[in-house]
């Protein structure tokens, strides 16, 4: 099929990628002209373990290609895919600025060249309820007499895991209520679930809703973990214990009930947020979604209270080593890190920070720029430390060198806010050793 994915970011590059893999021709679309001659010449713009090897195959056999142009690439596509970011508005609301810009030239477009044939415009990104008719609106807006249909297909991609999330989907989501488009969509994806994994057909308003509801879902279930680490350590009740107890009852499951300094990454704050604020646009008051913020926001507040009450409240002059910056390992992305939050009351308390990161240094620096220093190595970070402070569970760092780790830092004193180490071992390495839902070691 041909295939035209506007947007290169996260979602569209994986999108693209991984569509060109199975066989079709896909063009994907950015204004960013720099980025798409570096990707013209091979170069993926993001971290994503197994992209790249896709993304080099499908450009030499000349499936992926890549144009600023969005005219030229919707010409000669059949279905154009928007994966256009939503951000937060200033009231809490997902931004479709972006994706009324491109429905805004489609539709100019159209009404041009009303002879360029049957398209589906997909919506990929996350988007409120009703965003689908907005769309169709603003291209009908120049357009009466073209024949186009809007659907949505949300995606449910992990960072980190997205090529296999996205070639082997445990479903696929899909809105639409023209029989052309769900017969064209259900054989775009049928090269996926070929294991038998299902394809859900619904309208476009119930898929649209079904993505803020996975996302906010999951999102709850890590504040609830988080609230009963919390109340673990008031009790003296140990949280891997109890994660271990109840993640046993398939009612509930393993995943997204490890403790720790909550979630972040371009997806979960803003989703939930988002879905908040359309539940106050129709009178519904959300309680259960405002709370999973709130602890949320309180739970790095929290573990920044025990660095401060370690050191009797006074940081100034403190050096700490931070391991982690991305919001969760095997990607680069620091959107709403908890990591970056922390650091930010770490220096506005007078200390100073070293950290590493597998990955994301770059993505951090556009952020906090030179306010902290960036290290090498896991251990050059440690140099001088009064302590080290873990924010992401990357896998190089769950079993370091315990004894070098010693000698670098200034004191034995660990702060780990995603559980890696056994307290039983960290006893025996007479470390000071501060965790989520645990009793500390000292």
């Amino acid at each position: 099929m041909k295939i035209a994915v506007v947007g290169t970011g996260y979602v569209g590059l994986v999108t693209g990628t991984c569509f060109a893999e199975t066989g079709n021709d896909v063009i994907c679309v950015d204004i960013d002209s720099a980025k798409v001659e570096k990707m013209k010449k091979g170069i993926v713009p993001i971290y994503e373990p197994g992209l790249d090897v896709l993304f080099e195959r499908n450009i030499k056999n000349g499936r992926l290609s890549f144009t600023t142009n969005l005219h030229d690439a919707v010409r000669v596509s059949d279905i154009l895919f928007l994966c256009l970011p939503t951000p937060q508005d200033g009231g809490g609301s997902a931004d479709l600025k972006y994706i009324l810009g491109v429905a805004d030239d489609l539709g100019k477009l159209f009404n041009e060249e009303p002879n360029i044939g049957f398209k589906i415009i997909i919506d990929k990104s996350t988007v409120p309820v009703g965003t689908a008719d907005r769309v169709r609106a603003k291209i009908k807006s120049h357009t009466i007499s073209y024949d186009f249909d809007i659907a949505s297909n949300p995606e449910f991609l992990r960072e980190g895991m997205a090529v296999e999330d996205f070639m082997k989907p445990e479903r696929v989501v899909i809105g639409t209520s023209n029989p052309k488009t769900k017969e064209i969509l259900n054989q775009l994806y049928e090269p996926f679930v070929r294991s038998g994994n299902p394809i859900y057909f619904m309208d476009e308003r119930s898929a649209e809703m079904t993505k803020y509801a996975a996302n906010s879902f999951l999102a709850a279930k890590i504040s609830f973990m988080n609230e009963i680490a919390n109340l673990c350590e008031l009790t003296g009740a140990e949280v891997d214990k109890v994660r271990i107890g109840i993640g046993s009852d398939s009612r509930i499951g393993k995943r997204f009930l490890f403790p720790g300094v909550g979630y972040g990454g371009s997806c979960f704050p803003k989703d939930v947020i988002a879905l908040v604020n359309t539940a106050n646009e129709n009178n519904y008051d959300f309680k259960i979604l405002k709370s999973v913020i709130s602890v949320n926001k309180s739970q790095i507040e929290l573990f920044f209270k025990k660095i401060s009450n370690h050191y009797g409240g006074n940081l100034s002059g403190r050096h700490f080593a931070v391991w982690g910056l991305a919001f969760k390992p095997n990607t680069d992305d620091v959107r709403e890190a908890p990591s970056i939050s922390l650091i930010n009351n770490l220096l506005e308390s007078g200390a100073k920070v070293s950290a590493f990161d597998p990955e994301a240094a770059e993505t951090t620096k556009a952020i906090l720029k030179n306010k902290i220093t960036y290290s090498e190595n896991s251990y050059q970070a440690l140099n001088g430390a009064d302590a080290l402070i873990i924010v992401t569970e990357w896998n190089e760092f769950r079993n370091p060198d315990f004894i070098k780790i010693k000698t670098l830092l200034k004191e034995p004193v660990i702060f780990d806010g995603r559980n890696l180490y056994d307290i039983e071992k960290m006893k025996s390495n007479n470390f000071i050793y501060y965790s989520v839902g645990r009793a500390p070691v000292k």
